[in-house]
């Protein structure tokens, strides 16, 4: 997976090229979620339809509700996908006992609850852009509840 921001982050962290998104999180990780928490393209666009994206469960519902316009576009489609995703797992991080962000051994940033479930928010997002469902709002319920 493509991170561009993680560049910048390295950068930002003496250069520390090659350690990789895991050992990030393991050094920095709230330097690492608020890096995860940009999701800028997403917020950009709720912006313009007059959605600020306050980090809460409610957010998520509302964007649930805007019409999905960016389907029209299927250069931007997986990016925006890409910061639902992210998206979503900032307000389960934020919102949700015990949930942190976690790596897999193939870079994905998954969201991992205190029950040791792991969720997938950046696939749930992507799922999200391309049809609709599962909604954002659905998948933190479901996750929040467990």
């Amino acid at each position: 997976m493509n991170i561009p921001f993680l560049g910048n982050w390295r950068r930002r962290h003496d250069g520390a090229r090659g350690t990789g998104l895991a050992a990030a999180v393991a050094a920095d990780p709230d330097g690492v979620a608020e890096l995860l928490a940009e999701c800028e393209l997403l917020r950009v666009r709720a912006g313009r339809r007059g959605l600020e994206l306050d980090d809460s469960p409610a957010s998520l519902a509302a964007l649930d509700q805007l019409p999905p316009r960016w389907r029209d576009d299927p250069e931007e489609l997986p990016w925006l996908g890409n910061d639902a995703g992210l998206y979503l797992g900032t307000v389960l991080v934020r919102n949700v006992p015990g949930a942190v962000w976690s790596i897999w051994p193939s870079g994905q940033p998954v969201v991992r609850l205190a029950s040791g479930r792991e969720i997938d928010v950046v696939e749930a997002g992507l799922d999200w852009a391309m049809a609709g469902s599962p909604e954002l709002s659905q998948v933190y319920s479901e996750s929040a509840e467990g």
